[in-house]
């Protein structure tokens, strides 16, 4: 594959810079809310990279994201996840240089075709293991979607993105997020996330399950308006498609159930995905919820079903915990404060700016550009599928 940068407008490359005096600032891949992602050379060592640049409308808030991911990323090693090479700040510029992925994103990829029970199956055990690497280092991503997992020129998958990601260990505060924010992306947050409660692992699960099942059936579970989007976690479960089979259906079931205390840890679903069975036979029986018309939807208040068990790890804070109202209970109880939060902190980039790190045109029903918080991910223009990509 020939890759070739998208041009910019003069006025937005950088001027001839090597950040640090060693990383030279090559071309802009993208623009988010805090900072500037681009390909760089490293000069030393001769290799390309992707540097981050946080801008310094806010040194104090720039430092303090800077130094969180930093701190995150410096704690995982897997084939699974971008690399962070170093950090560091340069004119009172924080920076992070990471491993540079040429290619595209799945986001972008299921726009084209939508993947098969065995690819979706193969790509699934990547990023569930290497969830399962982050969160055995007290590490919760936050953040799930498919704008925000690379696919190289092998197609592997490299989850990135790390910008909100919270250590389950760090201090409380470590990096201000605002009053009342709900951090994610509301297509994928998990019901607690929407919720606005603190989250574990399982929300990571959740996010996940969202992803392949939109792999599997080329549309969005929770799309529209992110205020549409977050209360519909909370109001109905997502539809499997018809034809998968049993063991995937069950396993999809589990992963993206309400309660966060059923849902399997991620190297359960890393297991669970890369067993061949998987991918293969077809059950009239497989148990899940499908679409209409379809076989019977399993309840919401049934647990999950088939070989993947409840987690047996603490229960975590979330819905379906005793006195906690469910369902459309819940999205009574919580429409006025998830009004002035999602209308005040959720809200796509205009498409001017679809380069940026979380400014991707969502396709029609599609929320995966409205995020809180942290930029979001590098993503190519539509127009370009051989841009390198940075991870971030």
């Amino acid at each position: 594959m020939q890759v070739r940068a998208r041009p910019f407008p003069p006025d937005l490359m950088p001027e001839t810079h090597a950040v640090a005096g060693r990383y030279r600032l090559d071309r802009l891949l993208g623009r988010g809310g805090s900072a500037d992602v681009y390909e760089a050379l490293d000069l030393r060592l001769r290799r390309p990279v992707a540097v981050k640049v946080f801008r310094p409308e806010d040194a104090h808030r720039a430092r303090a994201r800077c130094g969180e991911e930093a701190r995150i990323l410096a704690r995982m090693q897997h084939p699974g996840l971008v690399t962070l090479y170093d950090a560091g700040d340069d004119e009172d510029r924080p920076y992070l240089v990471m491993q540079l992925v040429r290619g595209t994103t799945l986001q972008r990829r299921m726009t084209r075709t939508v993947l098969g029970h065995a690819e979706t199956c193969r790509m699934g055990t990547v990023l569930a293991s290497a969830l399962a690497h982050v969160h055995a280092r007290g590490v919760v991503h936050r953040d799930v979607k498919p704008s925000n997992v690379l696919l190289d020129r092998t197609d592997t998958p490299h989850l990135s993105d790390f910008g909100i990601s919270r250590r389950l260990d760090g201090p409380a505060g470590s990096v201000p997020e605002g009053d009342g924010t709900l951090v994610g992306t509301a297509s994928y947050m998990a019901p607690e996330q929407a919720l606005g409660r603190s989250v574990g692992p399982e929300a990571d699960v959740y996010s996940l399950g969202l992803v392949l099942l939109e792999a599997l059936k080329g549309e969005t579970e929770y799309g529209g308006a992110p205020l549409e989007a977050a209360l519909a976690h909370l109001d109905r479960p997502p539809v499997l498609p018809p034809g998968l089979p049993a063991e995937l259906a069950a396993l999809l079931t589990a992963m993206t159930a309400r309660a966060p205390e059923v849902r399997p840890e991620a190297a359960v679903c890393a297991r669970a995905l890369a067993a061949p069975r998987r991918a293969g036979r077809t059950s009239p029986a497989a148990p899940g919820r499908t679409s209409p018309g379809g076989r019977p939807a399993r309840r919401a208040s049934e647990g999950p079903t088939g070989p993947v068990g409840p987690r047996t790890s603490a229960r975590s804070p979330g819905v379906g915990r005793p006195g906690r109202p469910t369902g459309r209970r819940a999205v009574a109880a919580t429409l006025a404060a998830l009004g002035l939060t999602l209308t005040g902190s959720l809200g796509g980039a205009p498409a001017e700016e679809a380069v940026s790190r979380g400014a991707v045109v969502p396709r029609p029903g599609s929320a995966d550009g409205a995020r809180t918080v942290a930029p979001a991910p590098l993503v190519p223009r539509a127009d370009d599928p051989t841009r390198p990509l940075g991870g971030a």
